[in-house]
């Protein structure tokens, strides 16, 4: 069972029954599921989002589909300037060595093979998340410095600089022409 009630795990995969096959055993595991037919449908998705999914988040996408493969979709998705917070595990009942290991060296964040382990699917679904929602974290507080940042007036950019610089506050004080207790 997940850490993260919001977690959603997105499935993409043409053949309906592995769709609603892991639907299933998700749903067990009491986590959320989206299913997208095709890469096609979920790049369509992902291009009406202004920015990452808020909660955690992760996608199962298959290799082998017809229209756009799932290569292609991944290589779309590391476009993105949020990506790293939206794993990727690449299922195949076709795939080779060479195409899971070029995978997973442009970012993925696993290949499993079909069929595979219930336990072991699930449990690289839960790192997926865990994963994302350390770099959601990481993005909100990033946020949070530099909306913090930028309400700093020039001055007190000035004393921050130097104090990050390592200089003393009495140095500080002096250079800026200001006293010790202002810094």
């Amino acid at each position: 069972m997940t850490d993260y009630p919001d977690a959603r795990v997105f499935l993409v995969d043409d053949d309906s029954g592995v769709r609603d096959a892991l639907s299933w055993l998700l749903r067990t595991r009491r986590l959320l599921s989206e299913g997208y037919a095709s890469a096609d449908a979920f790049l369509a998705e992902v291009n009406s989002w202004h920015d990452a999914p808020a909660s955690p988040s992760c996608v199962l996408l298959d290799v082998r589909m017809p229209g756009m493969s799932g290569l292609a979709l991944f290589e779309h998705l590391l476009t993105l300037p949020w990506q790293a917070a939206m794993p990727v595990i690449f299922l195949s009942g076709h795939a080779d060595v060479p195409t899971a290991v070029d995978a997973v060296k442009r970012g993925a964040f696993d290949f499993c093979e079909k069929p595979f382990s219930d336990n072991v699917l699930v449990d690289r679904i839960e790192q997926a998340l865990a994963l994302s929602a350390q770099v959601l974290a990481q993005r909100r507080l990033q946020r949070e410095m530099e909306t913090r940042l930028a309400s700093l007036t020039e001055r007190e950019r000035d004393v921050m600089r130097l104090v990050v610089e390592g200089l003393p506050n009495k140095l500080v004080a002096d250079q800026l022409n200001i006293s010790v207790r202002t810094v």
